[in-house]
């Protein structure tokens, strides 16, 4: 029999693991079993020390293996997902989503809370009045195959473990390690019942990515396990050197997402939502991708899908037509100190930022305050002059927002030539 010291140990010698000491560890903390410090030993030494790729799919399997796999084969149209690595301000699956539903495609989407300096999909929806982001299997499989669409978070039902982990990832530094990323990413999609997946995989120092070797390094790994569990996969590189959008944070970013189904969104954020879609319709067989994209966002077919799914949830309609459902009591607005280009952002600190006035978790048990946000003003190459408003923050815990300046300084550098423009999707 084995010990979560033992087993822990091993792989920080730099030792493989078996199945057997993997699913130990996995079936042991999802039961109970084995405790969050003796858990997080463990991810800290796989962190540090990685996976081979059997390991790695010995991971994902037993993640797998945790909870219930679904089945979507009745259906009379192509079921599909999309997944993010994580980035500031990325609300894509908010839109891609029922943009893809709106295109006659079935999208069982299972999604994160904040994970590190990234807010998630879950904790952005779930500020929504009403909006039930856990659902029985049953009645997802219904919404699904009534609206096109759910969005909700795994549940004890499917990939439990991935659940636990993925909580205890987000507040031990344990984020940025491709085995534990493609074993929670690959549980999941595998267990929707899913035929093909849409992977974005962000690069930039906002992302948990840096480089584009690396997260083509990732995107191979990924797409390998998934061609053994029988799902299409197809892979794209996104820019994340600054935030995607101009909101970031957790209500603010569902009032832009309702912007962008409606057509009025910011134009990096839709220019990455129809690069996703085309590649995700590709994969479902469908003609003319981009003008099916653009079509469902002019005839307001999309944003009706996103408030059907909404509804279905038990989400308030109300709400998402009055901004201010949330409004902050506190909001600070940063200037620039000096006048010429903005020539770098620092994302990771802006994700950060909003993490610590109340946008994220320091402690899995932390309530996150849904008015935190930021809206910038200014993006990279934009020009600026002395006294203009950068950025502007806010949030409703009056100690939070007082400390909040301090996370702000030097994210954003001025120079007084213009810098190259960043690329925002990687060919």
């Amino acid at each position: 029999m084995f010990s979560p010291a033992f087993v822990s140990e091993k792989k920080q010698s730099g030792k493989s693991l078996s199945q057997s000491e993997i699913e130990f560890i996995v079936n042991g903390y999802t039961a109970g079993t084995i405790f969050d410090n003796e858990m997080t030993i463990w991810l800290k030494a796989v962190f540090d020390h990685g996976m081979n790729h059997e390991e790695t799919l010995n991971y994902t399997q037993s993640m797998l293996n945790s909870g219930a796999h679904l089945d979507f084969s009745h259906l009379p149209g192509y079921v599909i997902d999309k997944h993010s690595t994580g980035g500031v301000g990325d609300k894509i699956s908010l839109i891609l989503g029922p943009l893809l539903a709106a295109c006659n495609c079935y999208v069982p989407m299972l999604s994160g809370r904040g994970l590190g300096h990234t807010q998630g999909t879950i904790d952005k929806l779930e500020t929504i009045p009403g909006y039930r982001v856990s659902l029985s299997l049953s009645e997802f499989q219904q919404m699904v195959q009534d609206v096109g669409i759910s969005i909700m978070e795994q549940t004890e039902e499917i990939c439990p473990a991935d659940r636990k982990i993925y909580a205890l990832r987000d507040v031990t530094d344990t984020v940025a390690s491709f085995p534990l990323i493609c074993g929670s990413i690959m549980s999941k999609k595998i267990a929707e019942g899913i035929q093909g997946l849409v992977l974005d995989i962000k690069v930039g120092n906002g992302a948990f990515i840096n480089t584009l070797s690396k997260a083509k390094e990732l995107g191979i790994l990924l797409n390998n396990v998934g061609e053994l569990y029988g799902i299409n996969v197809s892979t794209s590189f996104t820019d994340m050197n600054q935030p995607l959008g101009n909101s970031i944070g957790l209500w603010c970013e569902v009032m832009e997402s309702i912007e962008c189904l409606n057509g009025t969104g910011p134009d990096d954020v839709m220019r990455v939502v129809y690069h996703l879609g085309k590649e995700a319709l590709k994969i479902a067989g469908i003609d003319n991708p981009e003008e099916q994209l653009r079509i469902a966002i002019s005839d307001g077919s999309a944003i009706d899908k996103f408030m059907q799914m909404v509804k279905a949830h038990g989400g308030s309609l109300e709400s998402l037509d009055n901004p201010e459902t949330h409004k902050p009591l506190f909001c600070q607005e940063v200037c620039a100190e000096t006048e010429g280009y903005i020539s770098f952002i620092n994302t990771f600190a802006l994700g950060k930022a909003v993490v610590h006035i109340g946008g994220g978790r320091l402690h899995k048990e932390d309530i996150l305050d849904p008015t935190v946000g930021i809206i910038l003003h200014k993006k990279v190459g934009d020009s600026v002059y002395e006294g203009e408003p950068l950025l502007e923050y806010f949030c409703s815990d009056k100690d939070k927002f007082k400390s909040g300046k301090l996370y702000f300084k030097e994210t954003i550098q001025i120079k007084s030539k213009l810098s190259a423009p960043i690329e925002l999707i990687y060919r």
